[in-house]
């Protein structure tokens, strides 16, 4: 099939107002790529852009192209690439360092203040037909991997990162706060990190998520009611585990997530703070200071993608039941409306017109 020729591209231009727009078709510069995007995920921050208009210092100052879970083909590249050719199948890691500041050189790529990270308010992301990017963000997907796998690896790569932060290790007990695609990737880690018992908590109105922990190996899942009390939640807890936590991540972003992960903690222990949320909090520091509970954050991830490709090209994971709808680019828009909805997992986005000779990139 022959590649698009015009770049079509999912533009916010303000809170939900999400245009296809045709923007340049680009070209690579010395040190990258340009590739033709097939496969973008539709992530908890793009949603917020479109309908906040951003989040924390990342407001919405100019129209953005969102998008940054993406995977695709190489089509054109620098002069000074050798290590892909065109026509090689990558997944992209969406957030680069400028390589020369402090954080770069300490290895804090991922929270560099002049990095291109994809969407901020200064760097367009990546839902558009072409997409230019650093040759060295662009990874190599072997030929059994499908493009959503791919697409898939951006999340899975937080979650490796924050697995990491949390120093998950074998025979540790692990709490989950939200059963959303983050969640849910948090507890496909944390498995594989050698967590032996795992529980995951969400609203109980998201029974169908939580149903889908189950499905995934949580040890117990816990449904949420408004009513609930904050102590019993945290005895439930330690019921299911058959003792305090050692390790949480907390996936929702609710102050009341974050206080009761705090309490349901083992003293020493770690609370690992995943999700973006309430941007002010009022948290039982006290408790978590007596106790000295690490209270640690995670920001997207720090070269967390060769993992995160590994253990998904060897099948030593499967992140294949995440992926719960389908839409072409022309229908971008109801895709958002499903994603900022909740009603499913993960949401997929596909750039490359499909036929039925161009169906097996699509997962069963």
């Amino acid at each position: 099939m022959a590649p698009p020729q015009q770049n079509m591209a999912a533009v916010c231009y303000g809170r939900d107002d999400l245009r296809l727009v045709a923007i340049p078709i680009p070209e690579p510069a010395f040190n990258e790529v340009v590739l033709e995007v097939d496969t973008c995920g539709i992530c908890g921050t793009d949603v917020h852009f479109l309908k906040e208009g951003g989040f924390g210092d990342q407001k919405l100052i100019r129209p953005l192209v969102l998008g940054h879970e993406s995977a695709g083909v190489v089509r054109k590249v620098g002069s000074s690439v050798t290590h892909l050719k065109v026509g090689d199948r990558v997944a992209i890691e969406p957030a680069a360092g400028c390589r020369v500041c402090d954080l770069c050189k300490a290895g804090k790529y991922n929270i560099c203040l002049n990095g291109k990270h994809c969407p901020t308010k200064n760097h367009d992301g990546n839902c558009s037909n072409y997409f230019a990017h650093y040759a060295d963000c662009c990874f190599k997907m072997p030929d059994h991997m499908t493009m959503e796998e791919g697409a898939l690896l951006e999340p899975l790569a937080v979650g490796v990162y924050a697995g990491r932060q949390a120093n998950i290790r074998l025979g540790s007990s692990v709490v989950i706060f939200g059963a959303g695609p983050i969640g849910l990737i948090c507890l496909i880690v944390a498995k594989a990190m050698g967590a032996t018992r795992t529980v995951v908590l969400d609203l109980a109105k998201a029974a169908k998520r939580l149903d889908m922990a189950k499905k995934l190996g949580a040890t117990a899942t816990v449904p949420i009611a408004a009513t609930d009390k904050e102590d019993d939640l945290v005895k439930r807890i330690h019921e299911a585990l058959g003792g305090p936590a050692d390790r949480v991540l907390e996936c929702s972003g609710s102050q009341s997530g974050m206080r009761v992960a705090i309490k349901a903690t083992r003293n020493a222990g770690v609370v690992c703070l995943v999700g973006l949320g309430n941007e002010e909090v009022q948290l039982p520091m006290v408790d978590a200071i007596s106790r000295e509970i690490q209270i640690i954050t995670v920001m997207r991830y720090n070269h967390d993608y060769p993992a995160a490709m590994e253990i998904v090209s060897s099948g030593y994971v499967n992140v294949k039941p995440l992926v719960s709808h389908h839409f072409d680019l022309k229908d971008v828009n109801e895709a958002f409306r499903v994603a900022a909805s909740g009603e499913g997992y993960k949401v997929m986005v596909h750039l490359t017109p499909r036929d039925s000779n161009n169906t097996k990139k699509f997962i069963n």
